[in-house]
């Protein structure tokens, strides 16, 4: 990890434009190069991210989904900045648009999503942020993931429990179930027949 001096900070910030912020100072920044820069903190004294700090798990996550060929953003690195008492993680962004952005989703592109959800879960990737805002279609025309600091990676399969959980995160974001229940059949139908009535109704928001 490297220690970016304020002076240092500065001139990696400047022409940067701010894509996320709150009461605390910048979230997410996009630089002048086109990478970006995520920030951290600790938020409280006593947590597990003073064990395994979140820009330790974005990077390690990262890698994982490499190595399992999902697609994802690639860290170029991590620093420390101590003025600001944060951390901060430099990346290549994944190339593409978020599944929010898209200007037409359509019976295929459900499909596909819900194809890629049957992937992560049966190579053990447990996203808690799971929405459309963190899947990417990529100019080739893959689907991948970004934003990937609270995430698990299990050495098997998830269990159906952990798959009804992760559903609901998705579930619970209004407009993401506008944009997929009108494609609903064609979306389930990657999913096993035992879970697809939960899944149905979580989709449904009963």
């Amino acid at each position: 990890m490297e220690t970016l001096t304020e002076d240092a900070y500065t001139h990696l910030r400047e022409g940067a434009e701010v894509l996320a912020a709150d009461e605390h100072g910048d979230k997410v920044l996009l630089l002048a190069d086109g990478t970006y820069l995520k920030m951290f903190r600790v938020k409280r004294l006593f947590t597990s991210a003073r064990l395994f700090p979140y820009w330790r798990r974005f990077q390690v996550n990262a890698e994982k989904l490499a190595e399992l060929g999902i697609p994802t953003l690639k860290v170029k690195e991590v620093y420390r900045v101590p003025h600001l008492d944060r951390t901060a993680v430099h990346y290549d962004a994944l190339p593409g648009e978020t599944l929010r952005q898209v200007k037409r989703f359509d019976a295929d592109l459900a499909a596909r999503l819900g194809e890629f959800i049957r992937e992560l879960h049966d190579k053990g990737v447990y996203l808690r942020s799971m929405h459309l805002g963190n899947v990417v279609l990529t100019p080739e025309g893959r689907l991948g993931l970004i934003d990937v600091a609270d995430m698990r990676v299990k050495s098997s399969p998830l269990s159906n429990q952990l798959r009804f959980r992760n559903f609901h995160h998705l579930c619970r974001y209004t407009e993401d179930r506008k944009v997929i229940e009108p494609f609903a059949e064609s979306f389930l139908a990657a999913f096993d027949d035992a879970i697809v009535p939960r899944y149905r109704r979580m989709l449904s928001g009963l």
